[in-house]
């Protein structure tokens, strides 16, 4: 497995972990609810811009593989 396909790999098991975190925060209703939903919105939204850079670093990398064929 190349780089670009491990850290892709690895980029959507995080997002997926802070989906389920998300997840389980809405079902929470406690004082500190809304720091946690804050909070799950900030990982989200790095998780989610950190995968699609993965993609694309590995939609580049097979460009070049083809590319070399």
């Amino acid at each position: 497995m190349s780089r670009a396909e491990q850290e892709t790999q690895t980029e959507a098991g995080r997002l997926t972990t802070h989906i389920e975190r998300a997840l389980a925060a809405v079902t929470v209703r406690s004082s500190t609810e809304t720091e946690e939903l804050e909070a799950c919105a900030d990982a989200l939204e790095r998780s989610a811009r950190n995968l699609v850079a993965a993609l694309r670093e590995l939609a580049r990398e097979r460009k070049r593989e083809l590319s070399d064929e």
